[in-house]
């Protein structure tokens, strides 16, 4: 559970898994037609501007002084057509491949949420959610310029080297042996800087995780936070992890600025050189070099590095992108641990029969919630869990709804058990209300019918009316059409739950699950509430988890959880005449409320 801290660093890989740029690579093929027409493209322009110093050698060394005044203006319109061409084909690079990275960057940001989707509630327990939501956004994002441009910029300069390396052998190959000379040097520096570089990267990614995650949780305790004026000390907490991220992010950027420098002190002075031994060889009694060539190998130096500066920038780069890939990697292969069996079946129309036959649940290994609990729930009754808080009442209705695999045992509805069958066709014949009356933005119309999409306007004003919210939500501005705010922030609690009431109701289900569904209620409302709910339940099996037992007393059945198994079960009067547990439970309620 310690991974549940917004502090809590992640921990760094040693050496990175070749496979995960592989797996990149799977989402860039399906682009591999138009990346190749991009690079064929943009090698042509190379290999035409790869003429242009050329050109002037020719101008230099022959048409100036022959005074051919013609070939000097053919030259100068070649070269500005040239310069034409290399302009629109930069053009068309620049708007595909930002239509290609973009789109690579929607497929992976797709199957990192359609994940998200699928992973157990024992996921979301152990990790604070702004660090998810990093690397949803934030970690998908940096990704951007590598996959727009990076691959097809490292691809198209490789070649240009190439080229440009023809070329400066064909000026004079002394010259470009002393050019070469400087690439051993950069090799090394390379060497040097790539391990400590990564690693900077994965702290930062690391603290600019922690970063998002205490801002999220932060936003979303700001009332506890002003209640109990914490607004010094959560400053200081920011302002320490904001501290942590930036001194991680120059130490990051210490080292990706190492490559450029270095590059260029390199550039300059082999350049220095070149300068040193051609005009030596221009003055020469042998003149073994031209003034023309020269001009011509200086504009293939500065054409020569320039590719290297840009392939220094995508190292940088992808060695950034390698430390969010880890981690978007990682969650995409999150294990889904409740998942469908490989050939599971369709349930059939539920009718309602629930039955536990040795069912063992534990959150953690070792630490056992439910021991060996059987109970059978009949069609159509109501059946109400009570018992301490932590007693595994909670965890007896997910595991009907199978948000967790049992340890042991079996939950079968109707006689067929859950585990054999797909998880939309059991849930979708549920109404599940937890304790958390999540309201989501948009509006209240919406909300409702978010538990069933092809609801009339009619049908969701009256599981409103059911519930009694139909009042309160009518004297809002815009009735049902009235936009609330994300979490329900507009709403007070006991609107949320009778909202999130309503929502469960409209999906019309034949088996209902309410935990806590009253809990935010006043007692006036939850007597309209309760008359309104006798006549829902009839027909369907229902389960309610209630702290107040006044809201439970006419259930068919009372189990009373304690310990990892049901110590108790009964009507509310049988249970009371044994006066055990529950009749405990009860009277003190009753003198509470005395």
């Amino acid at each position: 559970m310690a991974r549940n801290r917004y502090d809590m660093d992640e921990i760094l890989e040693d050496s990175f898994d070749i496979r995960q740029l592989k797996r990149l690579a799977g989402y860039v093929s399906p682009y591999k037609k138009k990346m190749t027409g991009v690079i064929l493209l943009m090698l042509s322009s190379s290999a035409l501007t790869m003429m242009v110093p050329i050109f002037f050698q020719r101008i230099m060394d022959y048409y100036i002084p022959e005074k051919n005044m013609g070939k000097v203006a053919l030259v100068s319109l070649l070269t500005l057509a040239v310069a034409c061409y290399s302009a629109v084909a930069m053009r068309f690079k620049i708007k595909t491949m930002s239509v290609v990275g973009q789109d690579i960057i929607y497929a992976i940001r797709n199957d990192i949420f359609d994940h998200l989707q699928e992973l157990p509630f024992s996921y979301y327990d152990d990790r604070p959610h702004g660090k998810i939501q990093v690397r949803v956004v934030n970690y998908v994002n940096s990704l951007s310029d590598l996959l727009s441009n990076g691959i097809v910029n490292t691809i198209t300069d490789l070649c240009n080297l190439v080229f440009i390396i023809l070329f400066m052998l064909i000026c004079d190959s002394r010259l470009t042996l002393v050019c070469l000379c400087g690439l051993p040097v950069l090799a090394l520096v390379i060497i040097f800087i790539k391990q400590k570089q990564r690693k900077a990267w994965q702290v930062q990614s690391n603290k600019q995780s922690n970063l998002n995650a205490y801002i999220a949780e932060s936003i979303n305790g700001i009332r506890v936070t002003q209640s109990f004026v914490r607004e010094n000390e959560n400053n200081q907490i920011f302002n320490n992890l904001s501290g942590n991220y930036r001194k991680a992010w120059m130490r990051a950027i210490k080292f990706n600025f190492t490559m450029g420098p270095s590059v260029d002190v390199i550039s300059a002075v082999t350049t220095a050189f070149i300068y040193i031994l051609g005009i030596r060889w221009i003055l020469a009694p042998d003149a073994s070099l031209t003034v023309g060539v020269l001009i011509a190998f200086t504009a293939y130096i500065g054409r020569f590095w320039a590719p290297i500066n840009t392939l220094a920038a995508f190292y940088n780069s992808l060695l950034t992108a390698i430390s969010y890939l880890e981690r978007i990697f990682e969650t995409i292969d999150e294990p889904v641990l409740v998942r469908d069996a490989e050939n599971a079946g369709t349930m059939p129309p539920v009718r309602g029969e629930v039955q536990f036959k040795d069912v063992s649940f534990s959150y953690e290994e070792g630490h056992r919630i439910l021991d060996n609990i059987n109970f059978t729930a009949r069609q159509g009754e109501t059946y109400a869990f009570v018992g301490p808080t932590g007693a595994g009442k909670s965890t007896i209705v997910n595991l009907i709804c199978r948000f967790y695999n049992v340890d042991s045992g079996q939950v079968l509805i109707d006689g067929t058990d859950i585990s054999a069958v797909t998880l939309n066709s059991l849930r979708s014949q549920m109404g599940i209300m937890m304790q958390d009356s999540f309201i989501f933005s948009g509006t209240i119309m919406d909300n409702i019918r978010y538990g069933n999409r092809e609801a009339t306007d009619e049908e969701v004003v009256a599981a409103a009316k059911t519930v009694c919210a139909h009042d309160f939500i009518s004297q809002m501005e815009n009735g049902y059409y009235t936009e609330v705010n994300e979490r329900g922030s507009r709403l007070s609690a006991g609107q949320r739950q009778l909202i999130s009431f309503a929502r469960a109701l409209l999906a019309d289900p034949k088996i209902l699950i309410l935990d806590e569904a009253t809990s935010s209620i006043d007692t006036e409302t939850e007597i309209l509430l309760q008359k309104g709910l006798n006549e829902l339940l009839k027909g369907r099996t229902s389960f309610i988890i209630a702290h107040r037992l006044s809201t439970i007393k006419n259930a068919d059945c009372i189990l009373y959880v304690d310990k990892g198994g049901i110590l108790e079960r009964g009507t509310h009067e049988q249970l009371i005449s044994q006066k055990g547990a529950y009749h405990d439970l009860y009277m003190s309620q009753y003198d509470f409320l005395a």
